[in-house]
């Protein structure tokens, strides 16, 4: 009877533990969509660079964020270093696409419009691929010491991707 009860309490604890697992990935994934919808919103800054600028200040407070719901020691130096590193490859890639697309904001109003949505598709799926990167990485266990950027550019251009579906949807 007693060993019934001892089995009990552990299948209980391993239950609590799963549900909170379940729960701060799923908080952590609403985290991330919900900053890649704002990241888009940072595409009607008429200013070419200054919305790069603040596409990493809301990366940056979105990796926080995350750190937090993981309990990951956040580093705000580190972090801007690993995301820029990371991001290098999408970055070549989309450079192009960006800077016609700034260039299309000279066009008054349907040279904006189209800009706008240019640049929030790349704003919206980038900020998505890279949160989902940070919550697999907190998720196996990872910290931003042992996080290796190099190792994860190849999921990054699908989850970048899965992001350009993300936003489109929205």
């Amino acid at each position: 009877m007693e060993e019934q009860s001892i089995e009990n309490k552990e299948i209980i604890n391993i239950k609590a533990a799963i549900d909170s697992r379940v729960d701060r990935a799923t908080q952590a994934h609403s985290t991330v969509n919900k900053y890649a919808l704002g990241s888009m919103a940072i595409a009607i800054v008429p200013l070419p660079l200054v919305d790069l600028a603040a596409l990493s200040g809301v990366q940056l407070k979105m990796v926080h964020s995350i750190a937090k719901q993981y309990e990951v020691p956040f580093s705000r130096n580190l972090v801007k270093s690993l995301i820029a590193s990371l991001l290098s490859d999408i970055i070549t890639f989309t450079m192009t696409k960006y800077l016609a697309s700034n260039l299309i904001k000279l066009i008054p109003v349907a040279g904006q419009a189209s800009s706008f949505a240019s640049s929030a598709t790349l704003f919206g799926a980038t900020t998505y691929a890279v949160g989902k990167i940070f919550i697999e990485h907190f998720e196996s266990g990872g910290t931003f010491l042992n996080f290796e950027a190099d190792k994860m550019k190849e999921h990054l251009h699908q989850l970048f991707e899965e992001g350009q579906n993300f936003v489109s949807k929205q």
